[in-house]
């Protein structure tokens, strides 16, 4: 068993599901953590109080398995929250994400360019278990205090259904609501890379 799979054992154990585990070349070891989703309830966000106690469980744990680290940061996701299982996908459907595939693709009969990875649309539940489903549209942005005429067609949406299997990287799209009607499920961004620790016995 692998130190990250122990990881994980220990913040789930603890009632968190972790996100991200993140290491620099500096030594930074950065741990990314949520609370549990459980739909039809509440949305409940990470503390400073749950940073603080994960860190401490994991700095045993890491003392234990002789990793090595100079620096521990336990945090909540920011506003580009990775995806990575289906329950993630099932929590933000209707949420805007941005997609990178592993493989290009294009369709016949639309307009995605064959050589086109990335995407960014809203996130739908597919037609069939384990597929999900991307709505976009490739209309430019309108710049603020523009006007739109209103006889201006509008450009058409184009969808592109997928598996978890055929996916590089999938996150929240990084989208700030100023009017203050930002996406229900994000963690407040304060809190974010909470409950950071010095290694035991590392120097600057």
């Amino acid at each position: 068993m692998t130190w990250q799979t122990s990881v994980e054992q220990t913040v789930t154990g603890l009632g968190y599901d972790l996100v991200e585990i993140e290491r620099s070349a500096a030594g930074l070891l950065r741990i990314t953590i949520d609370m549990p989703f459980v739909a039809g309830q509440p949305e409940q966000f990470v503390t400073v109080e749950d940073c603080e106690t994960v860190t401490r469980q994991l700095q045993f744990l890491l003392e234990v398995e002789q990793v090595d680290y100079k620096r521990l940061e336990v945090g909540s996701p920011g506003i580009d929250r990775p995806l990575r299982h289906e329950a993630d996908f099932a929590r933000f459907v209707g949420a805007e994400v941005d997609l990178t595939l592993k493989e290009a693709i294009g369709v016949t009969g639309t307009d995605i360019a064959v050589n086109r990875k990335k995407f960014r649309g809203t996130l739908e539940a597919g037609t069939q278990p384990g597929h999900w489903q991307i709505v976009w549209s490739d209309a430019p942005p309108v710049k603020p205090g523009a006007r739109v005429s209103k006889k201006r067609p509008p450009v058409p949406l184009q969808a592109m259904q997928f598996t978890l299997d055929e996916i590089r990287d999938a996150r929240l799209a990084p989208i700030v609501d100023f009017k203050g009607k930002g996406r229900k499920a994000l963690a407040p961004t304060e809190q974010d890379s909470v409950g950071a620790t010095e290694a035991p016995g590392a120097t600057e």
